[in-house]
């Protein structure tokens, strides 16, 4: 009785305590979900978009990377936020919209490029917003300038700025241009120290995605493959960039080897650096370009900056088109390959081959453009793509595919079944080579006070198990079945390509390419842009007039769609503020690049006995 005496007033305060938590677990929550309300009421009965004002900027803000789509719903967007992760993005089609309506629009003015939040594409999209601000400027009959300026310009951004008609930096910011490659960690010491073998077997002698664990650093092949590769992307920046600000042959290299000395002549002062190499036109502050852009456009209705129109409002004033009886349906194939399904912005091996389906069978959708942009994955899920495609020309559609930033190994597979492959040159593709990986830490184990017993009816029962040794009969069995795909992969690419199949073993193996080395290869049909592949698929189709386009994707649940009609952006920013306010940070805002390659040496184990028949069309590059 005395022991319970003296701890009853213990109990009563971790139950005080305990009910002060939760009450205001529910009082955060209850607050979080009241903003929510409160600004998708706003987007629901708030008052209508105010006119357009004469002699407009359009203000293209761009947030994050510059995507073929945006990943999941505004619903999954929110919980982002919530969790710590920046979920922003563009996708290219609405950037292409704004553009080519702006362009006609008489109450534009002129456009000033805000890349400050703009987290860049690689090469490929690159050049297509590159080239929708050159159309914007033929098809404004070269009366509507483009302007750009920022605190700062890196590699990607200024690469867009740089075919700005003006170009302007603050007094304190920098250009900072530095090239194109990529360094990756190598695991080989640190997993014989820890006792973790990698075992990756692989076909092709450029296919290095296994590389970094069985090494401690890249081979001469992969050296050789990402120079060549790296090289020529490198080339056609500076060409690019040189061209547009009218610099001398070389201007770029010397700005960046002369960067120390000429850095320490200024005493630092890095917008003068830009400024003297010519690659800026001019130094302003905040309140200067806004003096320029009133005095280039109008005043806005406050009299206090200029009239502005930024690219989500002027994206949200344009009118849906009318439906149409006869479309070209586009189906986007963005991120990694993976079996079943996935949500959008990822390739599942079902739900993709779905979309393409769903497309097949639609009497209005002509033709089909499938917009790659895949680094590869499940060789699986890839050969679903790719037979749906194929089913789909048998039915008498069209199939053009558009190769985006990356479109290699898996990506390449789920493009052997089409019309015409168009790339577009700085896009990284091929990459035909084959994959496994089994990982085992019976070493590790052996240094631990833990064993492993059983019994099995065969040598195979219970394999792969990462904590026994790796037996060479089961590397054997594998190590054929990788041939097979190879061989497969291969034949089919020869038979798409109208080739032999010792001629793609020999630009295969596991190699990258550009687009325009593609084609060089014959690995393409030509190289172009995402509006060529469209206008390709018309024509195939014998489609009059201005193709109109559907882009064929899973229709989002009724919430998500109240979301995305009424209150996506409120939805997104009252989870940003909750996570400002209240700390709220579930999940580790960022994995870095050791925990993402890692993750690979777990999904044999997460997949059981199925990793036997699983090999990976995975290509270990990213677009620069």
């Amino acid at each position: 009785m005395g022991l319970k005496s003296a701890l009853a007033p213990l109990g009563r305060a971790v139950v005080r305590v305990w009910s002060w938590l939760d009450v205001s677990r529910r009082f955060a929550f209850n607050l979080l979900w009241l903003l929510v309300l409160l600004l998708l009421a706003s987007a629901l009965f708030g008052s209508g978009k105010p006119a357009l004002r004469d002699k407009s900027t359009l203000v293209l803000n761009l947030q994050g990377p510059l995507l073929e789509q945006h990943a999941g719903d505004a619903r999954g967007r929110a919980m982002a936020k919530l969790q710590g992760e920046d979920s922003e993005s563009t996708q290219l089609r609405d950037l292409l919209r704004v553009l080519e309506h702006a362009a006609k629009d008489d109450k534009v003015q002129q456009v000033l490029l805000d890349l400050s939040s703009y987290a860049g594409a690689g090469q490929a999209n690159q050049h297509e917003f590159m080239a929708a601000l050159a159309r914007f400027k033929k098809d404004s009959g070269g009366k509507k300038k483009i302007y750009a300026y920022a605190e700062g310009f890196d590699q990607r951004g200024y690469q867009i700025a740089a075919l700005a008609d003006e170009l302007y930096l603050h007094p304190m910011g920098a250009v900072l241009l530095e090239g194109f490659g990529r360094y990756r960690n190598y695991y080989k010491d640190l997993f014989e120290r820890v006792g973790v073998s990698a075992n990756v077997l692989r076909v092709g002698k450029y296919k290095n995605f296994g590389e970094p664990y069985f090494a401690n650093g890249p081979s001469e092949a992969t050296l050789e493959s990402e120079s060549y590769l790296y090289g020529a992307l490198w080339q056609r920046y500076m060409d690019g960039v040189e061209g547009a600000r009218k610099l001398d042959k070389g201007g770029i290299t010397r700005y960046i080897e002369t960067l120390p000395e000429r850095a320490k002549a200024l005493g630092g002062d890095y917008a003068q650096l830009a400024l003297q190499a010519k690659l800026v036109d001019g130094i302003k502050t905040r309140d200067e370009m806004r003096a320029l852009l009133i005095e280039r456009g109008a005043k806005d209705e406050k009299g206090q900056s200029f009239a502005r129109v930024e690219f989500k409002d002027y994206l949200e004033r344009l009118p849906t088109p009318p439906a149409a009886k006869a479309v070209v349906g586009v189906v986007v194939a963005q991120g990694g390959i993976s079996d079943g399904s996935k949500a959008p912005g990822e390739i599942g091996g079902d739900s993709t081959a779905r979309l393409i389906r769903d497309a097949r069978e639609d009497e209005s959708v002509k033709a089909i453009v499938l917009r790659v942009s895949s680094p590869g994955g499940s060789a699986l899920a890839s050969e679903l793509i790719r037979r749906e495609l194929e089913l789909t020309r048998k039915a008498g559609k069209p199939v053009v595919v558009s190769m985006g930033d990356v479109a290699a190994s898996g990506g390449y597979w789920i493009s052997m079944s089409a019309d015409e492959v168009i790339a577009e040159p700085g896009t990284i593709t091929g990459s035909i080579g084959v994959f496994g990986m089994l990982p085992t830490a019976d070493k590790l184990l052996a240094k631990l006070p833990l064993h492993v017993g059983g019994y099995g009816t065969t040598w195979l029962t219970g394999q792969p198990d990462p904590r026994r040794p790796f037996d060479p009969r089961l590397g054997q069995a594998i190590q054929a079945g990788i041939e097979h795909i190879y061989t497969e992969f291969t034949t089919r690419a020869a038979a798409a390509r109208g080739l032999k199949p010792e001629d793609i073993d020999a630009v295969g193996q596991g190699r990258v390419w550009t687009g325009q080395q593609a084609l060089e290869r014959k690995l393409i049909d030509r190289v172009g842009s995402y509006a060529d592949a469209i206008a390709a698929a018309a024509k195939r189709a014998k489609l009059e007039g201005e193709p109109q386009l559907r882009y064929i994707e899973k229709e989002p649940g009724r919430f998500a769609k109240l979301v995305d009609q009424f209150g996506g952006d409120a939805l997104v920013a009252g989870a940003d503020v909750a996570r400002q306010v209240f700390g709220l940070n579930l999940i580790p805002s960022a994995l870095t690049d050791a925990q993402r390659e890692l993750q690979w040496l777990l999904a044999p184990q997460q997949q059981g006995s199925k990793a036997l028949l699983r090999a990976h069309v995975h290509c270990l590059c990213t677009a620069p």
